[in-house]
């Protein structure tokens, strides 16, 4: 084979298309490059089952505040010992129905069967001192009586006895000197008695406030007498009020002293529900304001009844009472959820309330694209809130679409894709 020699031109022509090709690639390359670069990244791609989706409506919306709580007796009576004492007997137990005079259980104090001997004695010896003063001063009365009757008798025989001597002065039968001495006997028997009927009835007045410290110490005997009684009477505990059996938290043989709750009756017909509402939510909350409870098993309609002034645990509780028949199965201690209304708003923009975001605050939200599939950050100022409601106030549209589900995790993103 012989090899056939190029010509310079052929050679160098080649040279340049190759150059021209080069440089071609390369200006592709860099074109791409500023292309992709400018693109925007990728959107994340979320599930759209996993996510909540609601629509802006505008319309009516009724603010609720709702708390989780129990059924409680309006009607409850502890009832506690006033003296020391031992549980002897335990005749009833919780559940058990009762009326005012029924004995739950009993107690014993020997110690104090004696003081209400003790006691009687002493009201007894108190009464027949009493009773011995009495007599003494309405012998005495009886004294000063016949004295006073024996002075008007001598009165009134003197009288008479002057009577008949001025006839017979009249007549010049007797003398005026004795005339007078009569008339002076007279006036002073007159003198006297008026002296006697008045001590009489000072003497008489006086026999009560005479009496009044021995009736006074009757007095103090027979109440400490009634008292001791009544302490005896009352080891045999009573409910006191007509109800249901709650507690009783002693037991047979254990000592109690005096104030020490041995027993608690309700009245289980006559109940009111004590909820916990989150503290921000209370500030709305006003005394008369509808409610209702829900029992699991029947919603009753109710009002506002008592507000605690104090927060516990983040939470204020709220009394609401019953208006109407109670569902079967209330009882106390039941568990229920209350739902108390706050007002009715005529005409706002509302939406789903968000994962996150308090009233009158302003929130980050995905709002839908329309068809594209994507959602955007929004910025969205709330309004007023309720159960499961809130305003809103600038930002969205009726008939916009956004996510209300936790999107933390796509902070970082100003866009997502829903699959």
């Amino acid at each position: 084979m012989v090899d056939i020699a190029r010509s310079p031109a052929v050679a160098k022509k080649k040279k340049i298309k190759r150059a021209a090709m080069a440089t071609s690639a390369l200006v592709v390359i860099i074109l791409i490059t500023i292309g992709v670069s400018r693109l925007k990244p990728a959107a994340p791609s979320v599930d759209r089952a996993a996510v909540w989706v609601d629509t802006v409506k505008r319309g009516p919306m009724l603010r609720l505040v709702r708390g989780s709580g129990t059924l409680v007796p309006e009607d409850i009576r502890w009832i506690n010992t006033n003296t020391q004492g031992r549980v002897e007997r335990i005749l009833l137990r919780p559940g058990a129905e009762v009326k005012p005079d029924t004995v739950i259980l009993e107690l014993s104090n020997p110690q104090l069967r004696q003081s209400v001997m003790d006691a009687q004695l002493a009201h007894a010896s108190a009464l027949a001192n009493y009773t011995n003063r009495k007599t003494e001063l309405e012998r005495a009365l009886l004294d000063q009586q016949s004295q006073v009757a024996q002075i008007e008798t001598q009165y009134n025989n003197s009288k008479l006895n002057l009577e008949a001597q001025e006839e017979l002065l009249k007549d010049g039968l007797v003398s005026e000197l004795n005339v007078k001495q009569i008339r002076s006997a007279t006036a002073d028997l007159k003198n006297r008695l008026a002296i006697a009927q008045q001590q009489f009835e000072m003497t008489k007045n006086g026999i009560k406030s005479q009496l009044a410290p021995q009736q006074a110490e009757v007095d103090q005997r027979l109440a400490q007498y009634q008292l001791r009684v009544q302490e005896l009477d009352d080891l045999k505990v009573k409910a006191g009020m007509a109800g249901v059996l709650s507690q009783v938290p002693v037991e047979e043989g254990q000592q109690v002293g005096p104030g020490t709750n041995l027993a608690r009756v309700a009245d289980p017909t006559r109940l009111k529900a004590e909820v916990r509402i989150a503290e921000t939510q209370t500030k709305d909350i006003r005394i008369g304001q509808i409610a209702e409870v829900d029992t699991r098993n029947g919603i009753i309609p109710g009002r506002v009844i008592r507000i605690d002034p104090a927060s516990t645990g983040g939470t204020v509780g709220v009394d609401i009472s019953l208006e109407g028949e109670l569902p079967p199965g209330a009882r106390p201690d039941l568990s229920v959820d209350g739902t108390i209304t706050l007002e009715k708003l005529p005409d706002v923009i509302k939406v789903g309330r968000p994962a996150f975001g308090q009233e009158n605050s302003t929130v980050m939200l995905f709002k839908l694209d329309g068809d594209t599939g994507e959602a955007h950050r929004v910025q969205v100022r709330l309004g007023r809130t309720s159960v499961n409601e809130i305003e809103i106030l600038e930002g969205l549209q009726p008939g916009d679409q956004v996510i209300l589900s936790d999107m933390s995790a796509q902070d970082a993103y100003d866009r997502i894709r829903l699959n």
